[in-house]
């Protein structure tokens, strides 16, 4: 095993937390030396493709409901304190965090100096202290990387502090349970205990960000993915977990800017992260080549298990959980931009995984149905992926990220239409879910069907067709589509029995326009007629 970098007592401010200095301090390690020392302390096994595989614990995703933001001078006024955003007492905080801090000094640290936003102007130096040495893997392949000089010189602005093994004391600390993810603004310091999901780090960080660029420096944060062409022709598209925005922006024929977290600043796309985190549920070489070739020496994979008497990971597998993941530099994909900023789109695309089956695959969108859409943040979930859901379950989250906007929606949503109309954006609604029926009755979208539709939206093809007005939702439906069945692009068409489907479509509408209310009092009267029409 190959030697890591160790932190010596020469260097007494690189944790800059008052943390006493373990004898065992990791600091800066390879991806080849972090994966040595996870399966040295059995916490995680290669496959056979040389991916690091582990389990994450008890949590195989975010727990939304013990997610806090320290409530102080900074934050009182200006977060949009909501189911999403809780309040978090200050002295809280600070008894956590000596709690937190006397745990660790008793355990073998990790610390990995890294940083957020491609945009040089709005770089976020950030230092990430982990428990176990896969966590900080996942620092490494989800942030940017500094060079050695920029090292030299290095001021962390944020610290990340990640202890799985730490439970809190609900009744004395002050959170929900024993897991906790707490932001502090005025102390630039991020809390992460009781969970081992490696997600809670990033999106944190994602939190932070959306506060600080739009509020400090006019910058609109964004939950998409973004590409580009030969001709710096960007897309960017959003969506939800599910929806297939990693799938859809891992394009072998254009150019991958970020697969999750983007800045829109003057007439530049820039990306947050270093790497992407993509899902591997049903992953297929076939379907996703992309990211079934990203799973090599240095990824990480979390929460899969093998197929029996192999290392050869089960992708079908739903025995953890279905939120099955990896982690990856960016530069894993062959046709990553470098360095990850995109002029200003020609198109965005929301993406919609509707178990319904009432959305059409592809549709364009007017400013107001634009605006509309993107502060419901429609999509929905199926049977089986979450306890007691045993139909489709309609799912709105504002700005396709409720969870990480710390601001009102309407900030990031009056920002976005102007950019929108100030560049003459085509905005297109994709529906990346059923077809003919809902779910149990219909069929998922095929993913060819969904990429040639992108395609030739990209291409400006769908600009020389026919369309059509959906009766309920008012969206225009092309047609024609090149490579695509022209009887699915009008859902109403694939379903056998007509009536029911105006029945669901009707159900669909009612569902947004309750959703919507909560937001009637701030938007423009031509964004709120744009809504669907229920009968």
């Amino acid at each position: 095993m190959s030697v890591p970098t160790m932190l010596t007592l020469n260097r007494p401010s690189l944790i800059n937390q008052g943390l006493k200095l373990a004898e065992n301090v990791f600091y800066q390690c390879t991806p080849e030396q972090l994966v040595e020392q996870t399966i040295l302390r059995g916490q995680g096994v290669r496959n056979d493709t040389g991916a690091l595989v582990i389990k994450t614990g008890a949590f195989t995703g975010r727990s939304p409901k013990d997610k806090f933001i320290v409530k102080d001078k900074i934050t009182a006024e200006v977060v949009n304190w909501n189911e999403f955003n809780l309040p978090f007492e200050a002295a809280n905080f600070d008894q956590l965090h000596r709690k937190m801090l006397h745990y660790l000094e008793q355990k073998e640290l990790w610390v990995r100096d890294c940083m957020a936003c491609a945009h040089a102007d709005f770089r976020l130096n950030i230092r990430v202290i982990t428990e176990h040495p896969w966590s900080n893997l996942f620092a490494y392949n989800m942030f940017l990387r500094p060079t050695e000089d920029e090292l030299e010189s290095f001021v962390a602005q944020w610290t990340v502090i990640h202890a799985p093994g730490f439970k809190a004391d609900a009744a004395v600390d002050g959170t929900r349970q024993e897991n906790f993810a707490i932001i502090s603004f005025e102390k630039k310091t991020i809390l992460i205990g009781g969970t081992g999901y490696t997600g809670e780090i990033k999106k944190g960080i994602f939190s932070v960000l959306n506060f600080i660029m739009l509020h400090d420096h006019q910058v609109l944060s964004m939950h998409c993915s973004a590409n580009t062409g030969e001709s710096g022709d960007t897309a960017i598209f959003f969506g939800l977990s599910g929806t297939g925005k990693t799938t859809l922006s891992a394009d072998p024929n254009r150019y991958l800017i970020g697969d999750d977290e983007h800045g829109w600043i003057g007439d530049e796309v820039f990306n947050f992260e270093g790497g992407c985190y993509a899902k591997t549920i049903d992953l297929s070489e076939a379907r996703e080549p992309e990211i079934f070739q990203a799973i090599k020496p240095g990824a990480l994979v979390e929460n899969t298990t093998f197929v029996e008497g192999t290392n050869r990971i089960d992708f079908g597998s739903k025995r953890i959980t279905e939120n099955t993941r990896v982690s990856y530099p960016l530069d894993f994909i062959s046709n990553a931009l470098q360095p990850s900023v995109g002029k200003n789109p020609r198109n965005i695309f929301f993406l919609t995984c509707d178990a319904y089956g009432i959305l059409p695959p592809i549709s364009k969108l007017n400013a107001e149905q634009a605006m509309y859409q993107f502060i419901s943040g429609y999509t929905a979930k199926v049977a089986g992926t979450e306890a007691g859901v045993t139909e489709p379950k309609a799912t709105f989250s504002a700005c396709f990220g409720a969870p990480f906007i710390p601001l009102h929606p309407g900030r990031y949503a009056e920002m976005l239409g102007k950019k929108m109309l100030e560049n003459n954006v085509n905005v297109w609604l994709v529906n990346t879910g059923w077809s003919g029926g809902p779910y149990g009755i219909g069929k998922r979208m095929q993913l060819s069907y969904t990429r040639a539709m992108i395609t030739a939206a990209l291409e400006g093809k769908l600009g020389e067709v026919e369309f059509l007005q959906h009766p309920v939702f008012g969206v225009m439906m092309p047609l024609t589509c090149t490579g695509v069945p022209a009887e699915i692009l009008n859902p109403r068409n694939t379903w056998q029995d007509k009536v029911q489907y105006d029945l669901k479509a009707t159900e669909l509408a009612n569902l947004f326009i309750q959703n919507f209310k909560k937001y009637a009092g701030g938007v423009s009267e031509a964004t709120l007629a744009s809504g669907p029409k229920a009968n």
